[in-house]
């Protein structure tokens, strides 16, 4: 059995460096959106599933959406996401759910940190890996649910994106 970790995927794998590439022709707004949309659809789900419920992580992603339809300022917003990234500290030993939350709480603030793009990736990878295979693999089985995850979410961004945006966010990533 593999010890379970917070994240998952090693960022010289293919996909992470596409995330990274594509990630940087997007504007703030396009990846905020993207990324709100993906944990709704993928994570929050399996949140709900493992027993995890907390309003404060639903109430980060309105606040996402908000601020990437200009409805919200991000000054506005990151008092929401404070308290999605603090519902997420906070929640069960359950990984799966500490996954899941992490994932929707990082996220929430793609259009503060547009870095974090990528990271809520990682986290949505364990959380893939860890709801489809349960918590006594071992770590070959992770990192190919893993990887199938961020190539995943690399599709999912590349769907999203808009050719030739006008306001692509600048990352300097430290990996």
């Amino acid at each position: 059995m593999a010890k379970l970790r917070k994240m998952l995927g090693h960022v010289d794998e293919p996909a992470v460096k596409g995330l990274m590439r594509l990630i940087e022709t997007q504007s703030k707004e396009t990846l905020g959106r993207w990324a709100a949309r993906y944990v709704r659809e993928n994570y929050l789900p399996v949140f709900e599933k493992y027993g995890g419920s907390d309003h404060r992580l639903e109430k980060g992603l309105e606040a996402a959406d908000q601020c990437a339809n200009g409805t919200l300022t991000v000054k506005e917003a990151k008092v929401y996401w404070k308290e999605a990234g603090q519902a997420a500290r906070e929640l069960s030993e359950d990984p799966v759910i500490q996954a899941a939350a992490r994932a929707i709480s990082t996220a929430c603030a793609v259009m503060q940190t547009p870095g974090n793009a990528l990271g809520f990736a990682f986290y949505g990878a364990a959380v893939s890996a860890y709801s489809k295979s349960g918590l006594k693999e071992t770590e070959e089985v992770y990192d190919r649910l893993a990887t199938e995850e961020l190539e995943r979410i690399l599709e999912s961004l590349k769907a999203a994106a808009v050719e030739g945006e006008e306001k692509p966010v600048k990352v300097k990533w430290n990996c």
